[in-house]
């Protein structure tokens, strides 16, 4: 299913073909037709393609210095082509730190995440489980990000106005599902983190079953899909992760790529969200997420899990 998916893709770019659709003004963009072609396989290695690209940070953090990092960050992504933010949480310290957090970024496939959250959620209330063919499709959309079953999905879910509804009580305030193509939505790294705090918290309106096996999906995506924020991982970290790329047209210039998911180790929980647009090619959106979530997280490393400092973003 996935090779024949990326296979349409790619034959869809090479033909010059676009599949379009509309944005209403109400979404902060002009009027006027937006082609949203689906998350393309990379011709190499992504994470590998992206080493050596990122410029190296303006001197070391040696402490976490909220100050400090922000100007690195800002100073870092001034210099890298299209523009990004990142949001990162630690559940174990209770510090929270972002940059440009609350930009609005087309989704791609990171949606994927918010699409079966919002369709179990429904179940919930309905007081029924997926069926048998329904978890085969979110196995697909998830470790394989696969497109045709995020499209079956959505529907299930009431397309936008049903995901909507099911953001208003996972908390998110700044993701607009897009009424009938999920990949044409926009969020925030912000809100990404909530929909992360979501699938921890024992508060989230998601039971306990339903959030580890979307976070059990998140773990198990395949590896050529597992760049983005699992390079602030360390030895022993667990990653759970779901990463979104599309070249974007007269919806935007560029590419946009984005990466949300937790990285787990003995002392630190780390709810992470980069979100980026703009970038001239796949390889460097890459570059630019990998070293802003290692940057980022590897100075929160600094903060003792019992200096407790914020809460996750609300």
């Amino acid at each position: 299913m996935r090779r024949k998916v990326l296979v349409c893709a790619l034959t869809l770019a090479a033909s010059g073909v676009a599949v379009t659709h509309w944005l209403p003004p109400s979404l902060g963009v002009p009027d006027l037709p937006a082609s949203v072609l689906p998350d393309q396989a990379p011709t190499r290695n992504a994470r590998q393609a992206a080493q050596g690209q990122a410029a190296a940070p303006l001197g070391p953090i040696r402490r976490f210095d909220r100050t400090r990092l922000a100007e690195v960050v800002r100073s870092y992504l001034a210099r890298r082509p299209g523009k990004a933010g990142i949001m990162v949480s630690d559940l174990r310290t209770g510090t929270s730190f972002g940059v440009s957090e609350h930009i609005r970024i087309v989704t791609a496939s990171i949606v994927k995440v918010d699409i079966l959250a919002g369709l179990l959620l429904q179940r919930q209330g309905e007081k029924r489980r997926l069926s048998g063919g329904e978890r085969a499709l979110a196995s697909e959309m998830i470790r394989l990000s696969d497109n045709n079953a995020a499209d079956a999905l959505y529907a299930a879910a009431g397309n936008g106005a049903g995901v909507t509804r099911a953001n208003k009580r996972l908390g998110l305030k700044e993701t607009v599902p897009y009424p009938n193509v999920w990949g044409a939505s926009r969020t925030s790294p912000a809100d990404q983190v909530r929909l992360m705090n979501a699938l921890v918290s024992p508060k989230s309106p998601l039971n306990a079953t339903n959030r580890r096996y979307i976070l059990g999906l998140m773990g198990a995506v395949i590896g050529e899909q597992r760049w983005g924020i699992s390079a602030a991982a360390r030895p022993g970290d667990q990653v759970a992760i779901k990463n979104g790329w599309v070249p974007l047209h007269l919806q935007g210039t560029g590419w946009a790529v984005n990466s949300i998911g937790r990285i787990t180790g003995p002392d630190h929980d780390f709810l992470v969200a980069v979100c980026s647009q703009g970038h001239p090619s796949m390889e460097s959106g890459v570059a630019t997420v990998e070293h802003v979530a290692d940057l980022v997280v590897s100075a929160m490393r600094r903060v003792s899990p019992t200096g407790r400092e914020t809460r996750p973003p609300r």
